[in-house]
């Protein structure tokens, strides 16, 4: 038996259920596409912000999103094998180009989306 309560003390493993969420996507012809992100260490992940202006601080003003409960979002990812979802990231990076980058170019040059 334990004598200590740990009745308030919540696991930190278990996540509150994140609610409504602004989810980056890309617009295409038939439609918004989820975007979907890496860690830092290359595991794919799904992406949603609890506020359209946490999203614009850390994507940009010209980042379409759509709202999403947390439920929807991880069962469109799932058939995808995307089980980890990170919800307000303040840190992201530029898109890797697999295009050759030649001296000719200028540092400052657009990275075009593949």
């Amino acid at each position: 038996m334990c004598l200590f309560s740990y009745a308030e003390d919540p696991d930190p493993d278990e996540q509150a259920p994140a609610g409504l969420l602004f989810v980056p996507v890309r617009t295409e012809a038939a439609g918004p596409v989820l975007r979907v992100f890496c860690t830092p260490l290359g595991e794919r992940t799904s992406v949603g912000f609890s506020r359209r202006d946490l999203l614009t601080a850390t994507l940009g003003a010209g980042q379409p999103a759509i709202p999403l409960a947390e439920a929807a979002l991880r069962a469109l990812t799932e058939p995808l094998g995307i089980d980890r979802l990170v919800v307000d990231p303040v840190l992201t990076a530029r898109a890797v180009s697999t295009r050759p980058v030649y001296a000719a170019e200028p540092a400052d040059a657009p990275v075009r989306a593949l």
